[in-house]
């Protein structure tokens, strides 16, 4: 299989407080902001069933990311043995999707706010999915 026409369109993007890769938490669980995701009018009546308390998945495209970084240093930690990014949550990765446990805190006419939300402004929102049982 090549990937010939395969193809991934943004269904909205992050409206956050975060700006600079460099000044953002790794993990959403370590003091990311709350922050907006902004859906695509294309794709606004997809959200339509999205509450308040819901546990959603958020896939990003971290499209800041390196797509020729095979092998990272978890945390950028020099201490740390050289890891395959498979292995790692590492936004530098031959694909560069984010995967993101939030809870919605509110919803709005085409956008939703949600929990601590380490992704940076602008980035690509893929997909959003619900969270079933207890997936983590």
């Amino acid at each position: 299989m090549d990937g010939a026409g395969f193809e991934v369109r943004p269904v909205g993007w992050v409206e956050s407080e975060l700006a600079d890769r460099a000044e953002a938490p790794r993990q959403g669980d370590e003091g990311a902001p709350d922050a907006w995701v902004v859906f695509s009018p294309e794709v606004v009546e997809a959200a339509r069933d999205l509450r308040v308390g819901d546990d959603v998945l958020l896939l990003t495209w971290l499209d800041r990311g390196q797509r020729d970084v095979l092998v990272v240093r978890p945390r950028g930690d020099a201490s740390r043995p050289p890891t395959g990014v498979f292995s790692t949550r590492s936004p530098d990765r031959p694909n560069p999707i984010g995967v993101h446990r939030v809870t919605v805190l509110a919803v709005e006419a085409g956008r939703v706010r949600v929990s601590g939300l380490e992704a940076l402004d602008g980035t690509p929102v893929v997909d959003v999915k619900p969270v079933l049982g207890d997936e983590r």
